[in-house]
């Protein structure tokens, strides 16, 4: 990635994240970053702790921008993108991160043909271990998903998709940190159960966990196989996955998926309209 200069609008949180990300990956300098945030104090914080420029305004810190990185909540989108309309051109590539904004919403109030890129990461982005969903409006071009692809690949894996899933991704990959936190919390209280400290059981599940997703990703079995493989015939394994069929935890992960994915649809068609 050529150090473009880049605006992020809302230094939140994610904003931050991927600041860190591309400064610690080498791709951008602090000095071509500038930064808005929703109170004035919050960006004066981020800038003096990542060296970064402090714009007054929105407007101001897309003026010359390649990148813009839109980090706000569905309820300030429509503000945000109202004042960096004008200053916009084709010429620069905005990205969004706000959740259930399509494309089309975006595309329509920006002017002229200026490409845009949606993107769904998750919160595990903060420690460089994130998950982020790409996919291209009408005016963006394979180059423009590719420098996208670039931002988020330094704080995880990046996958790009067709939109009509983005539904389904913040359902399965944005919402299921959530869902895993509770595995975790769940396998810790078990370990309390049975007789472990609750810091070794806590550890014990997370890295379990951690290293259960890892053996998915790198070896790239499918995960009933590798299931299958700890499942020893007569052994302590197979009680355990009874009493787990049993509970329906198969068909309840499944459902939070779905029920997650439903009011992601849902707040779409509500923005949109």
């Amino acid at each position: 990635m050529a150090r473009p200069r880049i605006a992020v609008l809302g230094a939140g949180k994610l904003g931050e994240t991927l600041i860190r990300g591309l400064l610690q990956a080498g791709q951008v300098r602090a000095a071509d970053v500038t930064v808005t945030a929703g109170h004035a104090a919050r960006a004066r914080d981020v800038a003096a702790r990542l060296g970064v420029k402090r714009a007054a305004s929105n407007a101001e810190a897309v003026h010359g921008a390649a990148l813009v990185l839109v980090c706000v909540k569905p309820q300030q989108v429509g503000r945000v993108i109202e004042e960096i309309a004008p200053h916009v051109r084709a010429s620069q590539l905005v990205v969004s991160t706000t959740a259930s904004m399509s494309t089309r919403f975006l595309e329509a109030r920006l002017k002229g043909r200026v490409p845009v890129v949606r993107a769904m990461p998750n919160t595990p982005a903060m420690i460089g271990k994130g998950m982020t969903a790409l996919c291209a409006g009408t005016h963006a071009k394979p180059s423009h998903v590719a420098k996208a692809k670039r931002v988020f690949d330094a704080v995880g894996r990046t996958l790009v998709v067709d939109e009509a899933h983005m539904d389904a991704v913040t359902g399965l990959s944005a919402s299921g940190p959530a869902f895993l936190y509770i595995v975790i919390e769940s396998l810790a209280e078990a370990g309390v159960k049975v007789g472990l400290p609750r810091a070794i059981a806590t550890e014990l599940a997370a890295q379990t966990v951690y290293g259960s997703g890892a053996m998915v990703l790198e070896t790239g079995e499918h995960p009933a196989k590798l299931k299958d493989e700890v499942t020893t015939p007569a052994g302590t394994t197979i009680d355990g996955i009874l009493e787990l069929e049993d509970g329906g935890l198969r068909v309840t992960l499944i459902k939070a998926v779905v029920r997650a994915t439903q009011r992601a649809t849902q707040r779409a068609r509500e923005l949109d309209s």
